[in-house]
C-alpha cells in the first residue's frame, strides 16, 4: 500500500492485487459489537521505530502510550501461585489511535478504487517479453514492473515465475521466517476495566499458559476496555471452545471471577491464514533470514522487486520494517 502511494506520487501508474477480501495483511483491527477496537495483528511500536513514526506524522495519525501502570502478574511454574510484580520503567510502547488498521485505511484513501483489486490470488508471473504478465485465477494483467509484498516463503512456494527466480533467492525465501505465522492473538472486551480497581496494570506474563502475555487494551479515549495478547501456539490443535475455556480459567486464576464477566471474546489464528503461513514447511527461528542482503536486489532486469516486512534489515517482521522495505523499493524504482 505504501509502495503504491509513493510510486503514484512519483507519477507512476499503479495497481494493487490483494489476495484477501480486505486490505492490511497482518494488520487487522477488529471492532466488537460495542465499538471496542481490538488488534488481532500488528499492535505496538516503540520510539526506536523511526520509519513508522515518520509515516504516522506524514499521514497525520496520532498515537498513545500503552498503559502499563500498576501491578503485573507472572506465572513461572504451574505448581506455584502467580507472583505480583512491578515492571521496571522502560522505554514505553505505543499504539495507533483508532486502531492499527487506520494506517491502512489512510493509505488506501490516497489511491483510486480502480487501483485496488481484492480477491485476486496471483498464481504466476511471466517475464519473458518486455512487458510482465501477471496471472490470477481468472484474469491476466500487464505491467512494466512487479513488486511482491508476500511473505517470502509464500512467494517461493506459491508463485510460478517464468523464467524461475535464481535458486539463491528462492532458498532464502523458503527459509525466511514469517512473523506471527504461528501466533494466536486473543482479545477479551469488558464493560469496565475491573483490573484498575485493584491497581493492576492488566499485564500478565506466564510460563504456564495458555496465555503467554496479556496487556491492557483500553482505547485512546479511555471509554472502551479490553485485555489483549498472545496464547501459546500449541493450542492451535484444540477446538475453539476448548481454547476459550482454558484462557478464561487462567484469567480467573489470576484476576478472579470478574475476568469471566466479559462482553466479547475474539481470537485470530494466523497459522490458518492461507496468505500468511505456508502449510508444513521447515521449522524456522523467529526472524530467521529477515533482512537478508538478497532481498535488496532487483530481478529480471529491474522488473521484479521483493518487499514486505521480512525483507527489511531494520526491524524485519514489524511495522517499522514494512515501512522501511516499502521506502527502499519505491526509491529504487524512482
Amino acid at each position: 500500500m505504501l509502495i503504491a502511494n509513493k510510486l503514484k506520487n512519483a507519477g507512476h501508474s499503479v495497481l494493487i492485487l490483494e489476495a484477501r477480501g480486505r486490505l492490511g495483511g497482518r494488520v487487522l483491527t477488529s471492532w466488537s459489537e460495542n465499538g471496542t477496537p481490538v488488534e488481532m495483528g500488528a499492535t505496538w511500536f516503540g520510539p526506536q521505530h523511526r520509519n513508522l513514526i515518520a509515516l504516522l506524522k506524514e499521514l497525520e495519525l496520532s498515537d498513545f502510550e500503552q498503559f502499563m501502570a500498576g501491578t503485573a502478574f507472572f506465572e513461572p511454574f504451574s505448581m506455584t501461585p502467580p507472583q505480583a510484580v512491578e515492571i521496571p520503567q522502560e522505554a514505553p510502547s505505543y499504539r495507533i489511535v483508532g486502531g492499527t488498521s487506520s494506517l491502512i485505511e489512510k493509505l488506501a484513501q490516497t489511491l483510486d478504487q480502480r487501483e485496488i483489486l481484492l480477491n485476486q490470488v496471483v498464481s504466476g508471473i511471466d517475464f519473458q517479453d518486455k512487458e510482465v504478465l501477471v496471472f490470477t485465477d481468472d484474469l491476466t494483467f500487464m505491467a512494466d514492473t512487479v513488486i511482491s509484498t508476500l511473505p517470502p516463503a509464500l512467494l517461493a512456494n506459491r508463485i510460478d515465475c517464468v523464467p524461475p527466480l535464481p535458486e539463491a533467492i528462492l532458498e532464502v525465501c523458503r527459509n525466511t521466517h514469517t512473523w506471527m505465522q504461528d501466533s494466536i492473538k486473543t482479545a477479551i472486551v469488558y464493560e469496565k476495566p475491573f483490573w484498575w480497581n485493584n491497581n493492576w496494570s492488566g499485564t500478565l506474563f506466564s510460563n504456564v499458559g495458555p496465555i503467554t502475555e496479556f496487556y491492557d487494551h483500553t482505547d485512546a479515549s479511555g471509554t472502551t476496555f479490553a485485555l489483549c495478547g498472545f496464547v501459546n501456539g500449541g493450542l492451535m490443535k484444540f477446538p475453539a471452545f476448548e481454547r476459550k475455556s482454558r484462557v478464561l480459567a487462567q484469567l480467573r486464576r489470576i484476576f478472579g471471577e470478574e475476568a469471566e464477566k466479559y462482553l466479547n471474546y475474539q481470537e485470530q489464528l494466523w497459522a490458518l491464514e492461507e496468505f500468511t503461513k505456508l502449510p508444513g514447511g521447515p521449522d524456522l527461528f523467529p526472524h530467521q533470514n529477515n533482512g537478508d542482503e538478497l532481498f535488496a536486489k532487483s530481478w529480471f532486469e529491474n522488473r521484479f522487486y521483493i518487499a514486505g516486512t521480512e525483507t527489511s534489515p531494520q526491524y524485519g517482521g514489524y511495522l517499522d520494517g514494512a515501512v522501511f522495505a516499502a521506502k527502499r523499493v519505491a526509491e529504487k524504482i524512482g
